[in-house]
């Protein structure tokens, strides 16, 4: 048996991250089972499905590197993958469940089932459709129909029976039919519901494994009785556990960006939303680095727990930060290039990488870049308070003129050379080194944490070094009122 299994969103709005993990522990399956991965567009909603979305899922796929072996794009035998074009083969199966008796047309109006759940609501029972158009014949359905009245049509839900899923992560779950009622399998507008139309196209797509969010466990036994009723033979059924925000409830909009392509415009790796979404709900021992290769060997369902998922931003944000100092430094300037290009209207490439190498370690989001590296491109940058007291300090006042003196004449100019110079220094003022450092470091970057000081004053360049110390003495009244530089 080939494992085939499929990632079926409706094209409402953009992959969220709850639709990615879906989409990722399916992906994840199927490529260590050496099976397929099918994807399917849900796009029945005609009121709510749009072309935009539809693109979004394409784009959070592409950038998630979740590709797919059938599907829109890619073709496949068993097509086509958009449910508005499978119209006439739900109506073929829609007339087969008529015809044996296993679906009936119904043409109780909004007020009537308004009316039937208003009965239940006062009875403190959950809402039942009372079956009332189970009762007509044939003829009389086809008589209401001949006169243009609008009907939708339901599946008769067998009496008194046991629905058993033998769930691949919950284990066995038991449903009554009592409890269920009969549902709606073709709309007035001819559209199928979800249950029916995700049943007729998983079997006729020869889908092996459903992998879902455990909020689906409801409409497993709606559609197992489809499937039964048609001859059908069951898929397997694994329903992942729910992802709810650090407040225990289910992740929405108020615990922050919920869109894939919302975390890949805030400068989430893509390697990092892999790894961070497969271990929500999933692990592998103690660890929690995994790179996609390692997740292809380890991932199984029986690793997956029953328990809720908590999205934890302050984990993804350790993540993104390990994998920014994995990466390749020419990725990473890549990435950092167009904004700070953008902030600071400076083109100079070699300029830029060799800030960016100075911040690998800093980063955990790109766009950190920006704020970070301000000094480096802003001559007229602010002191922070901290940074000013550096150079309140006694004796800070001169040991910024002494490296004025000094640090003109370091050759080679390099972050070696300029090491000696302040280690000199400071043993001529005997000192420790951070007595030299700290004023230094405040003139040229206004701040108390930057890179190595070496690093910066070998990336700003002699003259804008010393230009930067001339400015801090000249001023900074605060700091010097009366220094000249020469």
């Amino acid at each position: 048996m080939t494992v085939r299994t499929r990632f079926a969103p409706s094209p409402t709005g953009a992959l969220h991250v709850g639709g990615a993990r879906t989409a990722l522990f399916n992906w994840l399956f199927a490529r260590i089972q050496g099976g397929k991965f099918i994807l399917r567009i849900e796009d029945t909603d005609k009121i709510r499905s749009t072309n935009e979305a539809i693109k979004a899922i394409y784009d959070g796929m592409g950038f998630l590197g979740l590709d797919w072996d059938e599907g829109p794009k890619t073709g496949g035998d068993l097509g086509p993958y958009m449910q508005t074009e499978r119209l006439n083969i739900y109506k073929e199966y829609t007339e087969k469940l008529l015809k044996e008796g296993k679906a009936y047309y119904c043409f109780c109006t909004t007020e009537e089932l308004n009316r039937q759940r208003k009965e239940a609501a006062e009875k403190k029972e959950a809402p039942k459709y009372n079956q009332n158009c189970r009762r007509l014949t044939t003829e009389e359905a086809l008589e209401r129909i001949k006169n243009n009245l609008p009907y939708v049509i339901r599946f008769s839900m067998p009496p008194s029976i046991k629905i058993e899923i033998d769930d691949l992560i919950r284990g066995k779950v038991v449903f009554d039919s009592d409890l269920l009622d009969d549902f709606v399998i073709m709309k007035s507008d001819g559209f199928p519901t979800y249950n029916f139309a995700a049943v007729v196209d998983d079997h006729l797509m020869k889908i092996t494994h459903i992998i879902r969010g455990d909020d689906h466990l409801s409409n497993t036994p709606r559609q197992i009785v489809l499937y039964e009723a048609f001859g059908f033979k069951l898929p397997k059924f694994a329903h992942i556990p729910m992802i709810l925000g650090n407040d225990k409830k289910r992740l929405s909009k108020r615990h922050g960006a919920t869109s894939v392509i919302d975390y890949k415009d805030m400068g989430y790796l893509p390697e990092a939303m892999i790894n961070y979404l497969a271990r929500l709900g999933w692990g592998h021992k103690d660890e929690e680095l995994f790179s996609r290769d390692e997740l292809l060997k380890m991932f199984s369902l029986e690793g997956v727990t029953k328990n809720p998922a908590i999205f934890d931003m302050e984990k993804l944000n350790w993540l993104n930060g390990q994998y920014i100092r994995k990466a390749i430094p020419e990725r990473i300037v890549d990435l950092c290039e167009p904004l700070l290009i953008n902030a600071y209207e400076n083109h100079d490439i070699r300029y830029i990488s060799k800030i960016v190498a100075l911040f690998l370690d800093r980063l955990v989001v790109i766009p950190d870049i920006v704020g970070l590296t301000e000094y480096f491109f802003k001559d007229d940058f602010s002191f922070t308070e901290k940074g000013l007291d550096n150079l309140k300090k006694e004796g800070a006042i001169e040991i910024l003129k002494e490296l004025r003196e000094k640090i003109p004449k370091v050759e080679p100019f390099n972050k070696e050379e300029l090491e000696k110079t302040f280690k000199g220094l400071a043993a001529e003022r005997g000192v420790k080194l951070g007595v030299i450092i700290h004023p230094c470091r405040a003139a040229l970057t206004g701040r108390t944490e930057s890179p190595g000081i070496y690093d910066v004053i070998e990336v700003l360049g002699k003259e804008k070094t010393v230009k930067r110390i001339d400015k801090t003495l000249s001023t900074t009244s605060l700091v010097n009122p009366d220094y000249s530089p020469r």
